[in-house]
Parts: structure tokens; C-alpha cells; sequence
């Protein structure tokens, strides 16, 4: 996707939520966004259902609420990013960097987190059944209340997880 489409994608979705009949959500299910630079965007309620964002920058980017579905983002860095009440079902994370990001209450069922970096991040009543989380580094990850059952965990770094009510 050019630049001037993601960013009038982008305007316009901006006016929507400030509930603008001009605005419109936006739709870039199955856009290549392959090493966009989206640092602090607003993407919230989007529909990036399929969308292409590996190696793409998400830093500190607003994806509450927005539909991640089958996404792939490979390599990603949302590090800072908001994916609270995030749908990320079958997303491909695999290598993301999400330091820091807040997941509370992403659904990350069957997830690919292989190796992926979630030091410090807020996967609080995340649900992650079934995601593989192969190798992910979790250091000091809040997983309060977190769903986790059948999720593979093998070589994971749980090094001061809090774990307070999980669901394993």
C-alpha cells in the first residue's frame, strides 16, 4: 500500500472516532504494510483482519479493540503499544518485539509467539489458550488471571511472571 492511501486511511479513520460522519473505520484487512513505519499511530477498532505487517513499526501505536485476526506480524516492534481487547486469534507474532505492550484482555488464542519479546508486557486476563509461546521471553510479564491452557511454553523465560490466578 502507497503511503498517501495508508495516510488518508488514517485521516479518516481519525475522524470516525471522533464520531465525524465524514470519518470512516479503517479497513485494511489483508494490506501489505510490510516495514511501515505506524510509531504512535491511532489504529483503534481498526480491521487489519489478514493484514501484512512484517517488519513493520508499531511502536507506542493505539490498537485497542482492533480486529488483528490472522495478522502476521513477524518481527513486528509494538514495543509501548496498546492491544488491549485486541482480537490477535492465529496472529502470527513470531520474533515481535511487544516490551512493555499492554495486552489485557487480547485474545491471543492460537497465537504464534515464538520467540517473541514480552518483557514487562500486561498480558492481565489475556487469553492464550493453545498460542505458542516456544522460546518467548516473558521476564517480568503480568499474566493476572491469564488464560494459558494447552499453551506451549517450552523455553520460555517466566523469570518474575506473576502468575495470580492463571488459568494453566
Amino acid at each position: 500500500m502507497n503511503q498517501n492511501k495508508l495516510e488518508e486511511i488514517l485521516r479518516l479513520h481519525k475522524l470516525w472516532l471522533l464520531d465525524d460522519k465524514e470519518g470512516e473505520q479503517a479497513d485494511l484487512r489483508w494490506a501489505d504494510l510490510t516495514d511501515a513505519n505506524l510509531t504512535g499511530a491511532n489504529l483503534r477498532g481498526a480491521d487489519l483482519r489478514y493484514a501484512d505487517l512484517e517488519n513493520t513499526i508499531l511502536c507506542t501505536a493505539d490498537l485497542t479493540k482492533a480486529d488483528l485476526s490472522y495478522a502476521v506480524l513477524c518481527n513486528a516492534d509494538l514495543e509501548n503499544a496498546d492491544l488491549e481487547n485486541a482480537n490477535l486469534t492465529k496472529a502470527n507474532l513470531s520474533y515481535a518485539v511487544l516490551c512493555y505492550a499492554d495486552l489485557e484482555n487480547a485474545d491471543l488464542t492460537k497465537a504464534n509467539l515464538t520467540k517473541a519479546d514480552l518483557r514487562g508486557a500486561d498480558l492481565s486476563y489475556a487469553n492464550l489458550t493453545n498460542a505458542d509461546l516456544f522460546g518467548a521471553d516473558l521476564t517480568k510479564a503480568n499474566l493476572t488471571g491469564a488464560v494459558l491452557c494447552y499453551a506451549d511454553l517450552e523455553n520460555a523465560d517466566l523469570t518474575c511472571v506473576t502468575l495470580t490466578n492463571a488459568k494453566l
